[in-house]
C-alpha cells in the first residue's frame, strides 16, 4: 500500500472519530528492511521506527544525513543505552524505573534532554514488553525528578486478537492512563503511540496521535533475510 493510501485511511479514521483537525504522526516501522527500501518513503512519513539498536546504527551509517526522525520503538537493553542515544531522536519504550534512571544518567553525561515515551503493557500478554499499569505511578513519580528526560506520552501494542472490542479496550486503557498521568504530573503528554498495520484505525478511534505502520507500507518481512542482527 502506498503512503498516500495509508494517509487516506488515517484521514478517514479521523473523520469517523470526529478528530479531523488532529495531527496523527505516521511512523514507518522499518525493522528488517534495508535503507534502499526506506529511502523512497522519507518524504511521505514523519519518522522511522526501529526495534534494534545495532540494526539502526548500521542503517544510519549507510543512510547519511536526513531530516526525518528516528525513533526507538523496541525494548532497550541497558548496555546499549549509549549507542541508542547516539542514533535515536526519541526513546519510545521506557518501561521501568531502572531504565529511566539509566537513560537520564547517560543523557546528563551527554548534556542533552532526551524525549521519551513510557511503554505500557495494556494487553496483559506476558510475551509483550511494557510496564504493568499498576506500576505506572511509581515510574511517573520517578521521572518527575529526572531532569534530562522529557516525557512526551505513552506507547502500547494492542493484543494479538481479531476481537475489536478487546483491541479498543486496550487502547482506551492507555488513553485513560495518559489522561490520569497528565493530571498527576502537570505535563502535556501529547503523544499516544498506539495502532499498527492491522489495528491503527481502531487506535485512532480511541485517541491515538501516532501510528506505527510496517507491513502495510513495506510488505511482509522476510525474517530469513534479516538486515542486521544486534
Amino acid at each position: 500500500m502506498t503512503p498516500s493510501e495509508i494517509r487516506e485511511r488515517i484521514e478517514n479514521a479521523k473523520v469517523k472519530a470526529n478528530r479531523i483537525n488532529d495531527k496523527i504522526i505516521f511512523t514507518a516501522v522499518s525493522k528488517n528492511h534495508s535503507v534502499d527500501e526506506m529511502k523512497p518513503f522519507e518524504k511521505f512519513v514523519d519518522a522511522f521506527g526501529e526495534n534494534r539498536v545495532q540494526e539502526a546504527m548500521n542503517k544510519k551509517n549507510i543512510y547519511g544525513a536526513c531530516k526525518i526522525q528516528w525513533r526507538l520503538i523496541g525494548h532497550l537493553q541497558h548496555n546499549k543505552i549509549n549507542k541508542a542515544l547516539e542514533i535515536f531522536d526519541t526513546i519510545d519504550s521506557v518501561d521501568s524505573v531502572k531504565l529511566a534512571e539509566k537513560l537520564n544518567e547517560h543523557s546528563a553525561a551527554l548534556n542533552r534532554i532526551t524525549p521519551v515515551l513510557i511503554e505500557v503493557n495494556t494487553s496483559g500478554e506476558e510475551a509483550k514488553t511494557g510496564i504493568d499499569p499498576k506500576n505506572l505511578n511509581e515510574l511517573l513519580d520517578c521521572m518527575a525528578g529526572l531532569k534530562n528526560l522529557r516525557l512526551d506520552g505513552m506507547m502500547t501494542v494492542g493484543p494479538l486478537t481479531d476481537d475489536e472490542i478487546k483491541i479498543r479496550n486496550s487502547f482506551a486503557q492507555l488513553r485513560t492512563l495518559n489522561e490520569n498521568a497528565r493530571e498527576r504530573t502537570g505535563l502535556e503528554l501529547p503523544i499516544l503511540s498506539m495502532g499498527m498495520s492491522g489495528d491503527f484505525e481502531l487506535a485512532i478511534l480511541e485517541g491515538s496521535t501516532m501510528v506505527r505502520i510496517g507491513t502495510l507500507l513495506f510488505g511482509a518481512r522476510d525474517y530469513s533475510k534479516q538486515f542486521i542482527h544486534d
